[in-house]
């Protein structure tokens, strides 16, 4: 066979995504029922799939050497992960944050007191984008890589004023239990392209911007991490045929903010923190209420995990927090992210 001469660049590659309605069925392209739309991801980098095949590499009893009789394999009982990050949008937001919250309703967020969510291979018919299919959409012909019931297990947002402007970026980990749907697949057209309704830093109110109880807190940057992960298990001949999200749900933040008259107590308050209760409020928002139609976030309840001094031009103060629930017996959102 004679070499090829076509190359390709990373930026060629596209990340699709798109609601999945039944376990163990790939979202169909432009045919089939139901269709869901597929979206184009903005993306900074594509990553790759982790197949996180099971290998047995070790040479056997009689020989110095991995005889190919002793190479093992299996596919079935693994993990597919896949990491994304690019520049947050609206319609995919709205798809993440509905995925990791388990709901569909704008603020995005946990109760203190939710329950596991249990899905089999039996699901079907969902409409809360509770499951996903993924595409890395390739530039060569029917060479895309198609990953049915996916899971966004973790999500995290950030943005520096000093970067784009403070527009906010994302990164998104998911995970899927089955088999790949297709790994050479048709090329899988694109319903929604990139858009460019963009969120800024710069959108918050001042007075909006509380950390831990500590209001008109001028932001230099920020992180919001949100993890919800799954456990698969029951291993068959397509893969794993139940997922759970039976572990702790966890909402943090950090921030580096300018050291004024606004902060300079923060040293006080993190170390005289009170076991049981927490220190006020985390929001970032343009009101109380994080609302559709703007990147905002709130933790009704918060405790200072982490301060310190940060030199810079000014004196800065690196500041991590953690959301916390209202109590077991709780309906209240421990966290909630609007877009």
């Amino acid at each position: 066979m004679a070499i090829n001469a076509n190359a390709y660049s990373p930026k060629q590659f596209k990340f699709l995504i798109a609601e999945q309605d039944d376990w163990g069925t790939l979202n169909p392209d432009s045919s089939g029922s139901p269709d869901n739309p597929y979206l184009a991801v903005d993306v900074d980098s594509v990553g790759s799939p982790s197949l996180n095949l099971n290998q047995a590499l070790e040479h056997r009893t009689g020989s110095r050497v991995l005889q190919a009789t002793d190479f093992f394999q299996d596919k079935l009982t693994k993990v597919i992960e896949f990491s994304v990050s690019g520049t947050a949008t609206t319609e995919v937001l709205d798809l993440l944050l509905g995925n990791i919250t388990e709901g569909d309703t704008v603020p995005y967020g946990i109760a203190a007191n939710s329950a596991a969510q249990n899905l089999t291979s039996a699901t079907e018919n969902q409409t809360a984008g509770q499951i996903l299919s993924i595409v890395y959409s390739s530039p060569t012909t029917n060479k895309d890589m198609a990953f049915k019931d996916c899971f966004c297990t973790a999500l995290s947002f950030n943005g520096d004023a000093g970067t784009e402007g403070g527009r906010v970026k994302f990164s998104a980990t998911f995970k899927t239990g089955s088999l790949p749907a297709d790994l050479t697949s048709n090329t899988i057209s694109v319903d929604t392209a990139v858009t460019a309704n963009n969120y800024y830093m710069s959108s918050w109110d001042a007075d909006d911007r509380i950390v831990a109880g500590h209001s008109n807190v001028l932001v230099n940057s920020f992180t919001l991490n949100i993890e919800n992960d799954v456990v698969f298990s029951g291993a068959t001949a397509t893969g794993y045929e139940s997922a759970a999200r039976v572990g702790e749900v966890s909402a943090t933040a950090d921030f580096n903010i300018k050291y004024d008259g606004n902060t300079d107590a923060m040293f006080e308050n993190f170390h005289d923190q009170v076991t049981g209760a927490s220190e006020g409020a985390t929001l970032m928002a343009t009101d109380a209420t994080p609302s559709d139609g703007e990147f905002e976030f709130k933790f009704a309840n918060s405790a200072i995990t982490s301060l310190s001094l940060s030199e810079g031009d000014l004196m800065s103060l690196d500041v991590s927090v953690k959301a916390l629930g209202a109590g077991v017996g709780s309906s209240d959102l421990f966290f909630e992210v609007a877009c």
